[in-house]
């Protein structure tokens, strides 16, 4: 229990995500809620390592909740997720691919100001 207190400390964005709301039928968000929740729970918090890569997905997730363009490229690229059968630890697996898919959208990404009006 004190351990998870911890990890929650860790988490910034937890409340944000774990309450966020979707459209019906948006299976993926849902699933990546619940990896998400898997995932912070079972990182060790002695790991520096981990504990980075959680509060990474931490903050990839509250973007995710709050972003609806971000959200949009996303889902988009997590569809082409693949594990191989052979890998030991799938959900580690699969937040290594969000988090690389994310560094890709930021590289790729300038966001387009739309301009109402003119001065």
């Amino acid at each position: 229990m004190e351990s998870n207190k911890l990890i929650l400390s860790y988490c910034h964005n937890f409340n944000k995500i774990v309450k966020a709301e979707f459209l019906e039928g948006d299976n993926i968000s849902s699933y990546l809620v619940d990896i998400y929740k898997n995932y912070i729970f079972e990182v060790n918090i002695n790991d520096l390592d981990e504990l980075s890569e959680m509060q990474k997905l931490d903050e990839i997730m509250g973007k995710y909740v709050e972003d609806y363009k971000f959200r949009e490229k996303m889902q988009k690229e997590i569809i082409g997720i693949r594990v191989k059968r052979n890998t030991s630890n799938i959900l580690k697996t699969i937040v290594d691919a969000i988090i690389q898919i994310f560094k890709k959208i930021e590289l790729e990404s300038t966001r387009v100001i739309d301009i109402s009006m003119w001065i």
